[in-house]
């Protein structure tokens, strides 16, 4: 009797092996794609998104396959998230669900149809499943180098070979990591701002047409220009979603040039009226001093303190300095001491002279947003250093 049970026992796993090997297996009509989609509202989907779609008639299968999904319930998640250090993940989802998502938010959503043949599609699909394994599916998340858009390439090398040719005939010219991320913002948002304060002089090299592809539009456009064995990689590509994200602009006043510009007049205003009286505003010295500290204490943070690539290098922190968030308490008291003190506006103004200098020559791109700031900066310290000198 327990010889039987056991004897039908593996038969039963032998027959529920032979019926997964199956599963795995697809048919003569299934067909795999690259799938790519328009911006959308929020920072994180500005850039679009890239996925690969599994479809099997037969079998019923029709997976979207999607190396950009976090957790939001990983344990110090904003924590490890600002460090760099949040793990990303391949995740599978039914087609139909994926497309809810991007029908809901207004984004397109466009497909491109691969010239594989039966092999080379069980191989992808077998690569894919084998990726989503709970052992497997995490990885290292970077923003240039590693993220869902640059895993597509990276999948298709990995399963077609050295048959696999990415031709660059569609770029024309060169472009920075800093002006591609810019193509896709707004010029006068905080968005833009916030990029170019964070991201430090590493993204101001020209890109190689192979590191395009960390944007989902450039992975769609070389999937155009790309040959498998001497023939176009994609066979088809069709509009699924053609649906428009609305290009919101925000209003002047919420944009960030028109508080650049208030600072601007607010500090030149009140160093005029100082001027004129012999007197120092305390409070403008304390905010401005704050506030640059602040924003260096930030720079530094990402530069040195996480796993972030493309916050290394970063020339702002020469007018965002960040001593001064330290600096700005002692210039809330009424009468400074005067030698230390006028050095240290002194390094300050030369720290500031650095900046339009670094952008001139190329070494780093700071936005343009900034030069009112710099302008009221520059007006207020040459002012201290004058007040300075001649004795508070």
């Amino acid at each position: 009797m327990i010889a039987r049970k056991t004897l039908c026992l593996l038969v039963c796993l032998w027959a529920g092996k032979v019926l997964f090997a199956q599963q795995q297996a697809l048919g003569p009509q299934a067909e795999i794609s690259v799938i790519t989609c328009g911006a959308g509202s929020d920072l994180y989907a500005t850039f679009g998104h890239s996925a690969f779609r599994v479809r099997d008639p037969a079998s019923g299968v029709d997976w979207v396959y999607n190396y950009g999904t976090f957790d939001f319930n990983t344990p110090n998640f904003y924590m490890k998230f600002a460090r760099g250090k949040l793990r990303y993940a391949l995740s599978r989802e039914p087609f139909a669900n994926f497309l809810y998502t991007y029908q809901l938010e207004n984004r397109w959503v466009r497909e491109q149809l691969l010239a594989l043949d039966s092999a080379q599609k069980n191989a992808l699909y077998r690569y894919l499943e084998e990726n989503n394994r709970p052992e497997n599916r995490y990885y290292a998340y970077d923003f240039l180098f590693e993220n869902c858009a640059t895993k597509i390439p990276e999948v298709l090398r990995a399963v077609l070979g050295p048959e696999l040719e990415f031709r660059s005939d569609h770029l024309s010219g060169s472009s920075s990591f800093r002006d591609l991320i810019q193509k896709n913002l707004h010029r006068n948002s905080w968005s833009s701002l916030g990029i170019d304060l964070a991201l430090g002089g590493v993204i101001d090299r020209d890109a190689e047409p192979a590191e395009y592809m960390f944007l989902p539009e450039y992975v769609r456009l070389q999937m155009e220009n790309t040959l498998l064995a001497g023939a176009p990689l994609v066979k088809r590509e069709r509009l699924i979603l053609d649906l428009n994200h609305p290009d919101v602009h925000p209003y002047f006043t919420a944009a960030p040039l028109f508080w650049m510009l208030l600072l601007l007049a607010f500090a030149a205003t009140i160093t005029w009226i100082d001027l004129r009286n012999g007197s120092r505003s305390r409070w403008l010295d304390f905010f401005l001093l704050l506030l640059t500290g602040a924003c260096g204490v930030v720079i530094f943070f990402l530069w040195f303190l996480t796993d972030h690539t493309a916050t290394a290098w970063n020339a702002n922190i020469l007018w965002a300095f960040p001593l001064s968030i330290f600096a700005a308490w002692k210039w809330m008291l009424p009468r400074v001491p005067d030698a230390p003190w006028r050095r240290y506006i002194l390094l300050l103004l030369l720290l500031l002279a650095l900046c339009p200098l670094i952008w001139l020559t190329g070494l780093q791109a700071f936005s343009p947003l900034l030069l009112p700031a710099w302008l009221a900066l520059a007006i207020r310290y040459a002012y201290l250093n004058r007040l300075l000198k001649n004795g508070i």
